[in-house]
């Protein structure tokens, strides 16, 4: 099941900054590993923003809801999940 799936995050300015880099650390490990294994299919940072737009190619709503509370960064982002299917006008449907 595909999502796509926009993450804002908002970490404090005050963070203390060792915490902060351990963090972003973690979250981008976790990310390239779920590249690898195929679940986080795409990923695009938005310009401008502590922002991106993903694509994830999972199991379903239980999967995409799993993968998006073990983010280290999810307790500093705004999420919002879009199922998604695929278009009739698509070439790829044909």
């Amino acid at each position: 099941m595909l999502f796509a799936v926009r993450m804002n995050v908002d970490i404090p300015r005050d963070f203390d900054p060792e915490v902060r880099a351990d963090l972003v650390a973690r979250e981008k490990a976790y990310c390239q590993e779920l590249q690898r294994s195929g679940e986080w299919v795409h990923i695009w940072r938005c310009v401008g923003q502590y922002a991106n737009i993903s694509v994830f190619d999972v199991a379903g709503n239980e999967a995409m809801h799993r993968i998006l509370w073990s983010l280290p960064l999810f307790p500093y982002m705004t999420v919002e999940v879009t199922p998604l299917a695929q278009h009739p006008s698509d070439l790829a449907a044909g």
